[in-house]
């Protein structure tokens, strides 16, 4: 089992609430200020809880350039105040950045069909008769 530090849950509930603001700032039609709190507390979250050193590994790696430019171009947008345009670009860096981590997550999705209470919830619900 993995042990998590004190930075790490506070990196955790960073996160979630910069999560939090950024779904806040949409919901009130891209907020600008809510966007870029929300987006600062992101990385910070992100960074307290990998470490400094592999988030700017992650984010500055040669086959990443164009999902990392595309994202904190969008941050940066963002804090500008263009939420809107901001949202977009860094949305589609967002991506760019995980595009390899779509299909794992789709497949732990998928998995859960074997839990047993999802299992019978979606057996029921996909039954045509």
């Amino acid at each position: 089992m993995v042990a998590i530090t004190e930075i790490q849950k506070i990196g955790i509930g960073v996160m979630g609430f910069g999560l939090f603001f950024l779904l806040f700032g949409v919901l009130l039609y891209f907020d600008s200020v809510l966007l870029a709190f929300g987006n600062i507390l992101f990385l910070t979250g992100l960074m307290f809880i990998i470490g400094f050193r592999r988030t700017a590994h992650f984010f500055f790696q040669r086959h990443k350039f164009r999902g990392s430019f595309f994202f904190l171009g969008g941050v940066s947008l963002v804090l500008c105040r263009w939420p809107f345009i901001g949202m977009l670009v860094e949305s589609y860096g967002f991506v760019l950045l995980f595009r390899s981590f779509f299909p794992m997550a789709l497949g732990f999705v998928l998995s859960a069909v074997n839990i047993p209470f999802l299992n019978t919830f979606f057996s029921r619900s996909s039954s045509m008769v």
